[in-house]
């Protein structure tokens, strides 16, 4: 088992305390230096940032027509903290630093690491996230054991990553390997070559790896070959009028919470599901996904919803077994109730059309509870748990979690309420007693993961 240096390899905490000696290293390192004219100026003038960024599931993608990933958001939010509108830039891996240099865009945040060759051209911001690079190989493979035992293998890897600094360095020890570079290939590419046992071994960044291994369930994540590494933005040499912009920014999300919630977006779940269950995953996705697809997508229109989330929640339910029955004798492919088939008016809870038809119309009822909710994203979140546990439970939650100070319109305030309601301190003092609170924290985020691999699968809808 691989054990990181913290839950979800998220140091914020460990950053923030390096805070001043990282801001002091800055000012020293630019003391005499006379910024660029007008970077941030023009942002504000503008009306527009523009931020580098790379087409990746970890930094950026389009979902059906709307943007994702980790990097997006944050860069969003930053849009937001300087009141201005974000353009996105996608020249291609290579092209990024080029395309900073000559300005046509204002920062690159693609999950760079800080090295020392970047440093002597670049100046980066205060880290957001820890990393370690990782070997990659498929799990009928053996991995290298040590760093004497890479030699004679050869590694693909990204052309202008921390990757081929850190190999081209441990080559330089003495180590006998080979490593080809590749222009321009996503990572996550390339660890599905290993998947597809097309190359026997890539590096991967420890967040990229655990995101692939949800898509990519053969694959193991093998030795580091790097020490800890931190991610940051990178801005021009000497800009520091923007450097200290992204700075302040990067202070005001943690304090607002805000790069906690983005972290826990992307990787709160990583490890919700082992690589087995994975595995059966994507195999009755072309087993027995294929027999209810279609019907699942028409439901799934009726309400606005995405097919892939209904089809995600399906699968938590059931495994896409129409007979299915659970000890409480809740039955079918949405594990619908005798009460709830009544009241969404089906008579066979095990036929497929109808269990689907009921479930997604009841999930409906849910969703409409919670209108408030601006997000619908936090939206559809409180209507899982609720159909999970009972829109009751949910209730209570929300009420602890506004005594607690949590955010009780956000999924992380619920997340943390919710299994306080098998705890007598709280549940005694609620209107529907007694609930295994963590039942529904655990449903939604297997859902979510399951949702995130259908997405990446990219079905088409027709």
């Amino acid at each position: 088992m691989i054990r990181f240096a913290h839950k979800h390899f998220i140091l914020i905490g460990l950053i923030l305390l390096c805070i001043p000696l990282v801001y002091a290293t800055i000012q020293i390192q630019h003391k005499g230096t006379v910024a660029p004219a007008g970077t941030l100026d023009r942002i504000l003038q503008s009306g527009t940032l523009r931020v580098i960024t790379t087409d990746s599931v970890s930094t950026y993608h389009l979902y059906q027509g709307k943007a994702t990933g980790f990097e997006y958001d944050l860069a969003l939010e930053f849009a937001k903290y300087l009141n201005v509108e974000l353009d996105v830039v996608v020249p291609g891996w290579n092209n990024l630093f080029s395309y900073l240099q000559q300005g046509k865009g204002d920062l690159i945040a693609a999950g760079l690491a800080i090295t020392h060759n970047r440093l002597e051209q670049y100046s980066f911001s205060i880290p957001y996230m820890s990393v370690q690079q990782r070997v990659i190989h498929h799990n009928l493979n053996f991995g290298p054991r040590n760093m004497e035992d890479l030699t004679f293998r050869t590694f693909h890897i990204r052309r202008g990553t921390s990757y081929q600094d850190r190999l081209a360095e441990l080559k330089s020890t003495g180590i006998d390997f080979n490593y080809i570079l590749h222009d321009n290939i996503p990572t996550e590419e390339l660890v599905r070559m290993v998947q597809e046992q097309d190359i026997r071994f890539t590096i991967a960044d420890s967040n990229i790896a655990l995101l692939c291994q949800r898509y990519y369930p053969d694959i193991s994540i093998g030795i580091p070959v790097q020490e800890a590494e931190s991610l940051a933005w990178a801005v021009r040499k000497d800009d520091i009028q923007m450097l200290q912009a992204v700075n302040r920014f990067f202070l005001h999300a943690h304090r607002e919470g805000i790069l906690k919630r983005i972290s826990d977006k992307y990787y709160d779940n990583i490890r919700e599901i082992d690589t087995y269950d994975l595995k059966t995953f994507h195999k009755r996705l072309k087993t027995r996904l294929p027999l209810y697809k279609e019907i699942i997508m028409e439901e799934a229109a009726v309400y606005g919803f995405d097919w892939r989330l209904m089809a995600a929640v399906i699968y938590q339910e059931s495994h896409f077994n129409p007979n299915a029955t659970s000890f409480t004798n809740v039955k079918g492919l949405m594990q619908v109730t005798q009460a709830t088939a009544r009241e969404m008016g089906i008579k066979n809870r095990r036929n497929p059309r109808q269990s689907i038809k009921a479930g997604i119309k009841y999930l409906d009822r849910m969703y409409q509870r919670f209108e408030y909710i601006q997000d619908n994203y936090q939206r559809m979140l409180f209507a899982l748990a609720s159909y999970n546990v009972g829109y009751g439970h949910v209730l209570d939650a929300i009420k602890i979690a506004e005594k607690k100070g949590w955010d009780a319109q956000d999924w992380q305030g619920l997340k943390q309420a919710l299994p306080l309601l098998s705890k007598a301190k709280y549940y005694k003092k609620t209107k529907y007693g007694y609930a295994r609170g963590w039942e529904p924290v655990h449903y939604v985020e297997r859902i979510l993961t399951f949702f995130d691999i259908l997405k990446q699968k990219r079905y088409s809808d027709s």
